[in-house]
């Protein structure tokens, strides 16, 4: 049963017992809703959306102290190969397989942090179930194309505002991807990406056919 946990902003945790661990976009030490800090994780696999600093994060540090190997856009793992770290690269609309299952790289309209890079999200199959992280995204009409490409079993949509999408956005989001469960993340960091996730939940469950899960910084969600 695979379960993710919340580490605050944008960072999850994905795991399955004894199978691979997956970090995304690990921004911890100056995140305050952290409950984590880096050192406490040891993950298979860390995937980086972008290289702005609160999603690059302390990734560098976390895959050179356990070995992980970096999943993420060529730019970002071309710096991270140049650090001496497992890096693998792939561009939008690519995917590869890896010993937990396929990531596929998807469009992200946002900025990338990095010169000539772009932002990006992910649909990852991990063990047959297919999650998508949209990353720091705003709403496009091509998410009812990665529903469709790619029957999702979850969701997780940033509904923070202002540097994303923000709440109705992100419920038309919700129904355009039509995966049965949806998690809220980036928002309430800091004052201007306040958001209500108890409004993104009702908007979600009376409008889509959805069901959206709030999951609080350290807590966890399996299904």
């Amino acid at each position: 049963m695979p379960e993710i946990t919340f580490l605050g902003h944008a960072c999850f945790l994905l795991q399955d017992k004894e199978k691979e661990t997956l970090l995304f976009d690990p921004y911890l030490r100056e995140n305050p809703l952290a409950p984590l800090k880096p050192e406490e994780l040891k993950p298979d696999y860390i995937l980086i959306s972008h290289a702005h600093h609160d999603h690059l994060g302390e990734a560098y540090e976390i895959a050179g102290a356990c070995n992980a190997t970096i999943i993420t856009t060529p730019e970002i793992a071309s710096q991270a190969q140049e650090k001496g770290l497992n890096a693998h690269g792939t561009s939008i609309g690519g995917s590869y397989r890896f010993p937990f299952g396929r990531v596929k790289v998807t469009v992200a309209f946002h900025g990338s942090g990095i010169p000539g890079g772009h932002a990006c999200g992910f649909v990852i199959n991990y063990y047959g179930q297919n999650i998508y992280f949209a990353g720091d995204t705003g709403l496009f009409s091509d998410m009812k194309l990665i529903g469709e490409l790619t029957p999702l079993d979850l969701a997780l949509l940033p509904i923070g505002d202002n540097y994303t999408m923000g709440i109705d956005d992100a419920v038309i989001a919700a129904s355009f991807l039509g995966a049965p469960r949806v998690i809220p993340y980036h928002y309430n960091t800091w004052p201007v990406i306040q958001a209500d996730p108890e409004e993104f939940k009702r908007k979600v469950e009376e409008k889509t056919s959805s069901r959206c899960f709030i999951v609080s910084p350290g807590e966890s969600y399996s299904w």
